[in-house]
């Protein structure tokens, strides 16, 4: 239990083995590498559209909304959020502190109005400069945001979008002038680089890397992390342990050894949704305290292999499968049909998007990778319900339209919710049967 919960407290703050923070602390630009978007820490890098395809570093996107990230080192000092009007279009931005918890509620969904927010560290005590809007505190110097825009699948929306993301902005306190700041996100550089293959997995760098754990992920933590009240007694018992391993060789090779059977043995399993959340119905499983894990270990330590950095569920709700409603993994050679008597009840966008069993998107003739409030050529049923399918083969021209070409192999689902109504936040509303046809 020490292992899984050491475990679980690096996934908050250690991305893919490393503190983004550090991560980019050699970067001095804006760009997109491999597809995907980095930035100097405490600034920010917008994509223009959706989620490169053929993107391999970042598990899990959507091809709903236009993206943004930033890494954010508040110890050096706050972090201005530049909210442009973006009007009746779906619009969040995420912020979360070093465990994953969400302490924003910036969006359209929480009446954000447009102007200047800042992001403060939690020693923080300067005095808040004429025209900020509102101050977000974090409970840890290491911070880190996801701005998500709602875009249609059309060249319309693509190009209407193109003014309103040029003017969303983050970037350090001493940069404020009160005046509104844009960058053109769609002419950043774009840069390809070698990938190192990953160490436990094929295609996703660790979470957290068992080799180097306990030297120096863990101390590092614990540093930068300060115990929640009532985890102080466990911190001094981590600690403890530690001082162990420096008067007795024989306990950090324990230690090491358990860390390696921890990670094979209870976090790599976590990346099968059915092992990482409570059931939903149908085969379906959904997570509840998504951005809000306080000391829920275990559940945390799943969700970061199996979704990471997600907001709230009053903000978005989520739903994964790897099974169908029989509850057998699902496998492109075959076909399936996804039905919802009723649409997912939302006042911003529901998405069903198809992953491949690394959980990237599936590369298609159709380009298409999820099917939902996004796209306008969907065939409703003459009830009013909706009919997906899913599979490696056409279910034939009268359904291509509703059609998300799945791998010839075993593939998963990700159901996103985002402003969920009342239905989903109560269970009410059902999850899709997915039944096999053929």
């Amino acid at each position: 239990m020490f292992i899984f919960r050491s475990y679980a407290e690096a996934g908050g703050l250690i991305s893919y083995g490393v503190d983004p923070r550090a991560a980019h602390a050699d970067v001095t630009e804006t760009m997109m590498v491999n597809g995907l978007g980095v930035a100097p820490v405490n600034q920010l890098v917008m994509w223009h559209d959706y989620v490169d395809p053929s993107e391999r570093s970042a598990g899990d996107p959507n091809q709903d909304v236009v993206y943004g990230v930033s890494y954010m080192d508040l110890g050096k000092e706050p972090v201005i959020v530049q909210v442009p009007e973006i009007g009746d279009r779906y619009w969040v931005i995420e912020v979360e502190d070093a465990r994953a918890d969400e302490f924003s509620e910036l969006g359209k969904q929480f009446g954000t109005k447009p102007g200047f927010y800042m992001i403060a560290g939690p020693n923080w005590n300067g005095a808040t400069p004429d025209g900020i809007a509102g101050v977000l505190r974090s409970s840890t110097n290491g911070a880190i945001s996801f701005p998500r825009i709602f875009m249609a699948d059309s060249p319309e929306d693509r190009a209407a979008i193109q003014p309103l993301i040029n003017q969303i902005m983050f970037y350090p306190l001493s940069q404020f002038d009160g005046k509104m700041k844009t960058k053109d996100w769609s002419k950043i550089p774009a840069v390809k680089k070698e990938l190192k293959p990953a160490k436990y997995s094929n295609t996703q760098p660790p979470w957290v890397d068992p080799g180097t754990f306990f030297e120096q992920q863990l101390p590092q933590i614990m540093k930068e992390v300060p115990p929640l009240p009532g985890e102080e007694q466990l911190y001094a018992w981590i600690k403890s342990v530690l001082d162990g391993t420096a008067k007795d060789p024989e306990v950090m090779k324990t230690l090491h050894e358990t860390a390696f059977v921890a990670d094979e043995e209870l976090i790599q399993p976590m990346k099968n949704y059915r092992y990482s959340s409570p059931p939903a119905g149908n085969g379906w499983t959904s997570p509840r305290n998504l951005g809000a894990f306080g000391t829920d270990y275990i559940h945390r330590a799943g969700m970061m292999n199996a979704g990471p950095y997600d907001g709230t569920v009053n903000e978005v709700t989520y739903f994964f499968t790897d099974n169908d409603s029989e509850l057998k993994q699902l496998n492109g050679t075959s076909l399936y049909a996804v039905s919802f008597p009723k649409l997912p009840p939302v006042k911003g966008f529901w998405s069903l998007t198809l992953y491949d069993p690394q959980h990237f998107f599936y590369a298609n003739d159709l380009k298409r990778y999820s099917l939902g409030t996004k796209n306008k050529s969907l065939k409703y049923d003459p009830d009013g319900g909706l009919t997906l399918y899913l599979g490696n083969k056409s279910p034939g021209k009268d359904n291509e339209a509703n059609w998300i070409p799945a791998p010839a192999g075993e593939f998963s689902l990700w159901l996103r919710a985002y402003w969920p109504e009342q239905a989903i936040l109560d269970g009410s509303w059902k999850t899709p049967a997915i039944r096999k046809m053929q």
